[in-house]
């Protein structure tokens, strides 16, 4: 399997260059220290994220960073997408020409060093560390750093040299260091380092030493919870218990530093107060992504892929000069493989003219993306999948190919169609991230979202390439709409709707205030569709060949509106962006004779919780504000690699009847789970 490496590179307001060379005379520091699939840099180890490795921890840094490493190659590569392209335009402004994929290159041997030079840039983050020897606290300016085995980073660490020990019986290696575990942040994205110093002396300067030497020392079981910061100097200890909750941020500093760590570089000007946050806190760095099905293009997206393709081929430069003269754009164009053999001259002209246009207003830019709605990127997948008859037609450069399959007998007539999509191509891209409170729509608050780049302009986005294939299911269109108007009623649709509130209204983030709770909670169809697709991740996971967590949704559920038809589906796929597909099992269950068993199986399995009646009968109720009704890890829940909403919106009640002593109940879609 593939893999994306990573490397160290030194911080801005670094003391210390933590991979440059050693002593003269030894061994060279090493830059690679470790590795990371494309997915998981994309999701969970992204630019601002913590990354924790063997020894210490490293953020990637921000996409500055990466142009130094993209210009070891004379090409830079692209994902051509036009569709996600203009969303990002959207976002972050007509200045982003293209999508890019990671610094990686495959190799062709186990020995060989193709790629060698190329990798993810990060830094050192966080830079206090802690000797496990002798519980001294520092800066890694006091640590000494160590990574020369040229096929182990792994071993790369931090040591304390000399190292006294905790009883005089020090190490003559020294001892190894670990990052200190607590950082300050607060709601516009900014993360700084604890200021252990400060806050062992009350705010105030030491006594005894201008910068004296700190221990953190971990509490005894039972006596108290958390470190204790000691002061080598004058004795002064403090808790860091104390600084958690809502008293201990009154005892935090009350101006936020304004620092982006992934960008080296501060940002004055910050109101909101800091929080405390410890390194591995989920809620720590949400990324805000984007991600569309490559479907058939029609002329006109044709064209469009055109004008992107010379932008980032050419460039505006050599258009602006050739602009006039289609012949020469021609050459140039096919000197870097761009196919334009069978466009008119027509075609190229108006793509060059679409290079040149200049940007819409940034007021204009604005209005649009307020009005903006993520659904936009699956109306056109929805639609498409719902002619057929153009499924014969399919163009194989799309990397599409779906089949629409027969209904089994037995299979419930509320699910309408049933389609195999063979083979798939799933283009995801990085807008920015958040942190402490994750934002439902990526047009929220816009200013909440961290820029990639230090003057918030990037040209570009990193971006991955998935493969793979999957189940199409389509629900009764008619009967869907009957039954939700008979949930809207219901008294536990009303409690869904008040916890929704209350846990709107008490999320940490202090933005999250200015939000209209009630238009951020999924319709009821999308509960439905929501937890049919997790008991069928759960139910194919046993029979494709593939893990649950390798599993993932896409949920197709809204109302009809003026400029969209209502839709009720989901597509359960696999995809990997490492390899050029997957092996067929998931899609070989999409067969009429396999599908309704499982379905029926997974229908049936909904209907009892070895945690019932607790779980049947949950049901949120004033002060609680969970997000969800009948489901658990039991019965419902599914990695998170899996689900698109954190495991919220999920209630089995509303897939089929199941009977509760007390409490609200509600029509099942399906009915009776003995009836199916």
């Amino acid at each position: 399997m593939s893999d994306t490496t990573t490397q160290v590179l030194p911080d801005n307001n670094d003391a210390l260059d933590p991979i440059g060379d050693v002593e003269q005379g030894e061994a060279k520091n090493r830059a690679k220290v470790g590795s990371a699939r494309p997915s998981s840099l994309l999701y969970t180890y992204g630019p601002g994220a913590i990354m924790d490795l063997p020894s210490f921890s490293v953020m990637p840094a921000g996409l500055d960073d990466w142009e130094p490493i993209w210009k070891r190659r004379e090409t830079v590569p692209a994902i051509l997408e036009p569709r996600l392209l203009n969303v990002v335009r959207l976002h972050l402004g007509p200045q982003v020409d293209s999508l890019r994929p990671f610094p990686w290159q495959p190799k062709k041997g186990a020995m060989s060093t193709e790629g060698s030079d190329l990798g993810l840039p990060a830094r050192v983050f966080p830079q206090w560390f802690r000797c496990t020897g002798c519980d001294y606290l520092g800066l890694l300016t006091r640590f000494t750093y160590t990574n020369t085995h040229p096929f182990r980073p792994d071993l790369a660490q931090f040591t304390h040299k000399p190292c006294p020990g905790r009883g005089g019986n020090g190490r003559r290696g020294g001892s190894p260091a670990v990052p200190a575990q607590h950082l300050l942040t607060c709601t516009n994205g900014h993360l700084d380092e604890f200021p252990y110093t400060l806050w062992v002396h009350r705010g105030a300067k030491c006594p005894s030493a201008e910068s004296p030497d700190l221990k953190m020392r971990d509490a005894n079981v039972g006596r108290s919870v958390g470190s204790t910061i000691i002061c080598q100097a004058c004795a002064a200890s403090r808790g860091m218990a104390e600084a958690q909750g809502s008293k201990g941020r009154e005892k935090l500093p009350q101006t936020c530093r304004s620092r982006h760590p992934h960008l080296g570089a501060f940002y004055p000007g910050c109101q909101a107060r800091p929080v405390l946050i410890m390194m591995g806190a989920s809620n720590l760095w949400f990324p805000s992504t984007q991600s569309i099905i490559v479907m058939p293009r029609s002329d006109a997206e044709k064209k469009e892929v055109l004008a992107d393709h010379l932008r980032v081929e050419l460039g505006i430069d050599q258009i602006k000069q050739f602009g006039d003269q289609i012949p020469v754009i021609r050459a140039l164009a096919s000197a870097r493989n761009i196919d334009v053999s069978g466009l008119a001259d027509a075609d190229i002209a108006a793509a060059v003219a679409e290079v040149l246009a200049p940007p819409e207003s940034e007021e204009a830019r604005e209005e649009r993306r307020a009005n903006w709605d993520p659904i936009e990127l699956l109306i056109p997948e929805w639609r498409y999948l719902q002619k057929p008859a153009l499924f014969p037609e399919q163009q194989n450069n799309t990397g599409l190919m779906v089949t629409e399959m027969q209904r089994g007998p037995d299979l419930h007539p509320y699910i309408a169609r049933v389609v195999g999509v063979n083979r798939m191509k799933r283009v995801n891209a990085v807008l920015g991230f958040t942190r402490l409170d994750e934002m439902d729509r990526v047009n929220d608050l816009a200013s909440r979202l961290v820029d990639l780049t230090r003057n918030g302009k990037p040209a570009w986005v990193p971006a991955t390439e998935d493969r793979g294939e999957g189940i199409f299911l389509q629900f009764d269109l008619d009967a869907v709409a009957k039954w939700e108007v008979r949930v809207e009623g219901t008294a536990l649709w009303e409690a869904h709707r008040e916890s929704h509130r209350r846990n709107f209204a008490r999320r940490f983030s202090e933005t999250s205030k200015i939000v209209n709770p009630d238009t951020r909670l999924p319709s009821p169809r999308y509960w439905l569709v929501h937890t049919f697709s997790h008991i069928l991740i759960r139910e194919m996971a046993m029979y494709s060949g593939y893990g649950a967590a390798s599993l993932t949704e896409r949920i197709y559920a809204w109302s009809e509106a003026p400029q969209r038809e209502a839709a009720a589906g989901l597509l359960i796929c696999t995809t990997a962006s490492d390899s050029e597909g997957t092996l067929g099992g998931l899609v070989a269950l999409s067969e009429p004779g396999r599908l309704q068993g499982i379905v029926l199986s997974a229908l049936r399995r909904a209907a009892r919780c070895s945690s019932d009646p607790v779980c049947a009968m949950r049901t949120p109720a004033d002060p609680e504000d969970f997000l969800h009704g009948a489901a658990c890890h039991t019965c419902c829940f599914a990695s998170e690699t899996s689900c698109e909403k954190a495991n919220r919106f999920l209630d089995r009640r509303l897939l089929i009847d199941i009977p509760t002593a007390n409490g609200p109940t509600v029509p099942g879609f399906f009915g009776s789970a003995h009836g199916i």
